[in-house]
């Protein structure tokens, strides 16, 4: 047996972290002393350590890590390299943004050089004003956080999309969300995926047509507060004011994009004239 502070040693783990991991149910000690309360570890156990400590260098969560550790071994390598696949998707999807932002830097430089604002690349982005129709909907409406965006869209699209498939709906058009909440919180906030479809079936609702302030992005989903800022200015230069939920089109798959600049995103203010 293997006393905790020789367990911290050879594993790299503090033994104020081993002892978070007993509370939460990753990793228990084999044995605990009752008179002293002293922990001790298994040499078996160095193993499921050294295998924590890879999944976290792959960046998992410590829930994530449970989940894995929790698998029956029947099914535990197809599920393990399911979620290692997803997770280097992750991975390149943050490394594609930083690539995305050196390379915005690097412009940025450039321009201050040349006596360019910084900001002006604002002035890049158009507006203009489209007359949309009405569309049959396939949506679910949830309330998500900031930290749930990322895996939201995944999960809330894919559902549509297996619906759709397993009733063989036929798609009229790319995915969308519609975002009705009145102000941006971190903790929740209102999100509808949708999908336009021919057919209309439980879960479909009528999204109206109407005047929209419409831009185009092309590049990363981080620049779309960017593209919001401007067509907010827009309505209100022009004398419009937004009477429904802006809404986004997303016109590419992202996992189809090989870099930021080849992902286009329709961005719609539903307005009318003062």
């Amino acid at each position: 047996m293997l006393s905790i502070g020789e367990f911290s040693k050879i594993c790299g783990v503090s033994t104020k972290t081993l002892r978070y991991y007993d509370e939460i149910g990753l990793i228990n000690p084999d044995e605990i002393n009752p008179e002293t309360g002293y922990r001790y570890y298994s040499i078996r156990q160095l193993k499921k350590m050294l295998f924590i400590n890879r999944l976290k260098s792959y960046h998992f969560s410590l829930e994530e890590i449970k989940a894995i550790l929790e698998l029956e071994d029947d099914q535990s390598s197809e599920k393990l390299c399911s979620a290692l696949n997803r997770k280097i998707r992750e991975i390149q999807e943050k490394l594609n943004a930083f690539e995305y932002s050196l390379k915005q830097m690097s412009n940025d430089i450039l321009n201050l050089e040349k006596g360019i604002p910084i900001m002006s690349y604002l002035d890049n982005i158009e507006v203009q004003l489209v007359e949309t129709q009405p569309m049959n909907i396939l949506y679910m409406r949830q309330m998500m956080s900031s930290d749930d965006y990322v895996a939201g869209y995944e999960k809330y699209f894919s559902r549509l999309y297996e619906k759709i498939a397993t009733e063989e709906l036929t798609l009229l058009g790319t995915p969308m969300t519609i975002y009705h909440s009145p102000e941006y919180n971190p903790a929740g906030n209102d999100t509808e995926f949708a999908i336009p479809i021919e057919e209309t079936v439980k879960e479909t609702r009528d999204l109206p047509g109407g005047l929209c302030a419409k831009s185009v992005l092309k590049g990363s989903y981080s620049e779309l507060t960017s593209v919001y800022a401007k067509l907010r200015e827009w309505v209100e230069n022009e004398g419009y004011e937004l009477v429904k939920s802006p809404y986004e089109v997303y016109v590419t798959d992202p996992n189809q994009a090989t870099v930021p600049e080849d992902i286009v995103t329709e961005v719609y203010f539903p307005v009318e004239k003062k």
